[in-house]
């Protein structure tokens, strides 16, 4: 059984190092920090490398011991969370020179880079995944543990609102209440709390936002000047995109956020599930959920408008 071949694998590792994607939400923090905390339960001092994450995950146990890199040249174990495939991956060096690999991941788009992969594209968040590993791994799920696993499965489901959700998931969170992990504070800061600049930039979105095919898509864009002069940080333009879905008739948001030095924009894509927009954005080299994908596109933002809305058209029309 595979759970029994990664718990093998862990019990040998004397280095193991956890690693997540890019632009990391709630869930890549919160598994990558519930995997600390289980291996350190068994006895096992990992390392979580995670360059850039949202400051307001910063209530989570042991987010302090995340790090940007290590000395270590070469790992026993690299783990990679909740990531679909490697030119996401956030320090992929380190999990392409470790001895053994282990992907753990929910994403129907998992391209199964590792030695071992562990996918459940049925599971609403890769934290939801870990709930049944760590109970087979006979590992106590406590209140720290708890919390990170409880803030994985309510952001990725958006309070419990986003496809995948299944009664198990509400036992499970049922499960971790219990255990002590508070609920309504992971709510009110993971889902609700908002910054200054997070304001300043939906009301650039209110200004930009456009409209195409009898209003079925809703497009929007952030430049780098944006973010540069409202001194914004990562996580600054979380859920800016579902504002766009949110809007009455509208089938498909699209978010375009320029990267630095990248010659491009990074496209968030969200739907209400009738559009898979996983399938839109693997055409332009993405990918992600039926409700929630991403991609680049290279280019100017004329073009890259272009390119994304043609794309989406012809999602439509499927």
């Amino acid at each position: 059984m595979t759970l029994d071949i990664i718990l093998e694998e862990i019990k040998k590792a004397n280095t193991i190092v956890i690693l997540t994607h890019e632009s990391p939400d709630g869930d890549a923090i919160g598994s990558s920090l519930a995997m600390e905390k289980a291996l350190r339960d068994m006895g096992k001092e990992p390392d979580v490398i995670i360059k850039e994450y949202p400051r307001i995950f910063n209530f989570l146990p042991n987010a302090n011991k995340v790090k940007e890199e290590t000395d270590v040249e070469k790992y026993d174990l690299a783990i990679s969370l909740d990531c679909a495939d490697l030119k996401r991956l956030v320090g992929k060096e380190y999990f392409e020179e470790a001895k053994k690999t282990i992907v753990i991941d929910h994403h129907g788009s998992n391209t199964m880079y590792g030695d071992i992969n562990f996918v459940n594209p049925v599971a609403p968040a890769c934290c939801e995944i870990l709930i049944g590993m760590f109970t087979y791994f006979n590992i106590d799920i406590n209140i720290e543990l708890g919390s990170c696993i409880l803030t994985g499965i309510i952001t990725d489901t958006g309070g419990f609102q986003w496809g995948g959700v299944t009664p198990e998931t509400f036992e499970f969170a049922a499960e971790l209440v219990r255990n002590g992990a508070k609920l309504k504070e992971i709510c009110r800061i993971a889902l609700r709390k908002k910054s200054k600049v997070h304001c300043e930039l939906e009301k650039l979105i209110y200004d930009r936002m456009e409209f195409f095919e009898d209003g079925k898509i809703a497009i929007a864009y952030l430049t780098l000047e944006d973010y540069n002069n409202l001194n914004a940080e990562i996580g600054d333009d979380e859920g800016l995109v579902e504002m766009l879905r949110d809007i009455e008739g509208v089938e498909i948001a699209i978010l375009l956020k320029e990267k630095e030095g990248a010659n491009g924009f990074k496209a968030s894509l969200r739907s209400h599930e009738t559009i898979n927009v996983s399938d839109i954005c693997m055409l332009l080299g993405g990918g992600g959920h039926r409700g929630a994908a991403g991609c680049f596109v290279s280019g100017a933002l004329d073009q890259a408008e272009k390119k994304v809305i043609n794309a989406v058209k012809q999602g439509l029309k499927n």
